[in-house]
């Protein structure tokens, strides 16, 4: 797409549309905080139509940003990038970003699993003795984080932290809405055999009331487990990038800028992503690029 973003994150391209914004989703793919060389195809379609289902799924429960993904509801000027933008963008209205991120976390793994390993603690909150690799926490737990520049790392605060950061009213609203939308997408997902083990959701205001914006409960979001080989004590297979974030591991020191992937990593991620979409929606995917 020839013309320049008005602002851009490491997966997505933003764009004045008046009244609206226009938010792409790109293939690129990150890992590790850095942006790598290489596209995952349909990765960006994958994440935009999934966050359009939960967002037309959940309306009940909160308010979204989405006003359209069809690229016939989009602004005129928009119009000579239709091929590119189908699929992959979302009209959507605009919102005063709440400046925490709204982790919402089911089961023990990640950089849960090594704070509770240390003191028995997730973010702060104490959990019973006993917990492994996987394991589903008694009750989900959300911990919040702060929403850190590009390139930065998100810090980990407690409830009490978010209050002071966004006033307590606002901080229970994010806290009630993220339970309640984990809750429900979690049930639904058992439905179609995946454990949603942890998801990260971010609000903002419009015309005075918290509202779901950005992405939601997406392969980039979200850790997905295939339900038939969960297996407490193991790490988890996963439908997102973790494919690439193994190959990175054993291949890359980390240090200078990130290597390219082999072919056999990029498409089996775009496989995996593309199998998250499916699983999900209940529907096989079909790119809506026309030229594809």
């Amino acid at each position: 797409m020839e013309r320049r973003p008005d602002s851009r994150g490491k997966v997505r391209d933003i764009y004045d549309a008046g009244d609206n914004l226009l938010m792409v989703a790109t293939d690129r793919i990150s890992a590790y905080d850095f942006i790598l060389p290489d596209e995952i195809p349909f990765k960006g379609e994958v994440l935009n139509r999934i966050s359009a289902f939960w967002f037309d799924k959940f309306a009940d429960i909160v308010p979204n940003h989405m006003v359209s993904i069809d690229t016939a509801d989009f602004p005129e000027e928009f119009a000579q990038y239709r091929d590119y933008l189908a699929g992959r963008s979302m009209l959507v209205k605009k919102a005063e970003p709440i400046m925490v991120e709204c982790i919402v976390r089911g089961y023990l793994t990640g950089s849960g699993k090594k704070t509770y390993d240390a003191d028995g603690t997730v973010c702060g909150i104490k959990l019973p003795a006993g917990l492994t690799e996987a394991s589903k926490l008694p009750e989900p737990l959300f911990t919040p984080s702060t929403k850190a520049a590009i390139g930065d790392h998100d810090e980990n605060i407690s409830f009490e932290r978010c209050c002071d950061i966004v006033g307590t009213e606002v901080a229970t609203q994010l806290r009630d809405l993220s339970l309640k939308i984990y809750t429900a997408a979690a049930d639904y997902a058992a439905t179609r055999g995946i454990i949603i083990a942890d998801t990260k959701f971010e609000f903002g205001m419009i015309d005075g009331k918290v509202t779901l914006i950005d992405e939601c409960l997406t392969p980039d979001s979200s850790r997905f487990w295939p339900a038939d080989s969960y297996e407490e004590g193991k790490v988890q297979g996963s439908y997102d990038k973790q494919y690439v974030r193994d190959w990175l591991t054993a291949n890359w020191d980390m240090t200078g800028e990130p290597p390219h992937l082999p072919a056999e990593v990029i498409e089996g991620t775009s496989a995996r992503y593309r199998e998250a979409f499916e699983l999900v929606t209940g529907t096989e995917f079909a790119s809506m690029k026309e030229n594809e």
